[in-house]
């Protein structure tokens, strides 16, 4: 095993310039210079952070399903979004929530931080577990947000995720995330 000191991996940043803002992320060009001298650009997509909540009741998960651009299909997911400025991630994940399925929950677990791609990206999703479901409202969604939602069981989540159903990577992470906690906490 080839144990290289931290400090001799670390890249230090010595620039960054916005090259394209959008309503989605901005692309920024880094200078970085390597642990050797070496100069390099780098494309970092700065994005706000996204909230993702599992809401867990019995033994069914509460999903949304909506359009998804870059697969050009429809996705089934777990209900989340953008985390707005100056808002804590679990208050987000909660609002996201009820937005998108009339939902409050009694519990809110933290159960991860991740990057969603650390070679490109500089924001962090942050994964909830919501227990003690509440339907409340009708869903509050943007004008460009159609969502519905649906009642899957666990198991068919957890058989399909990965599938032409279930594409998205991130819902991937957050079902680990939580077969993790309830293997931890069973």
């Amino acid at each position: 095993m080839n144990v290289i000191d931290d400090e001799k991996l670390k890249w230090k940043e010595l620039g960054k310039q916005e090259i394209l803002k959008t309503i989605v992320f901005n692309v920024n060009k880094t200078e970085s210079v390597s642990p050797t001298g070496e100069k390099g650009n780098y494309i970092v997509l700065d994005a706000p952070d996204w909230g993702i909540v599992i809401p867990e009741q019995d033994d069914k998960f509460l999903m949304v399903k909506q359009w998804r651009h870059g697969e050009n299909a429809l996705s089934i997911e777990f209900p989340g979004g953008v985390i707005e400025k100056g808002e804590e991630p679990e208050k987000g994940a909660a609002r996201e929530l009820l937005e998108e399925t009339g939902c409050t929950a009694d519990k809110i677990i933290h159960l991860a931080t991740i990057n969603p791609n650390p070679a490109l990206m500089c924001n962090h999703t942050h994964i909830y577990l919501a227990q003690g479901l509440h339907h409340v409202a009708k869903q509050q969604l943007d004008n460009d947000e159609y969502v519905s939602y649906l009642e899957i069981p666990i198991k068919e989540v957890c058989a399909k995720m990965g599938s032409k159903e279930y594409p998205h990577a991130i819902m991937m992470a957050a079902l680990a995330a939580y077969r993790q906690y309830k293997d931890e906490h069973q």
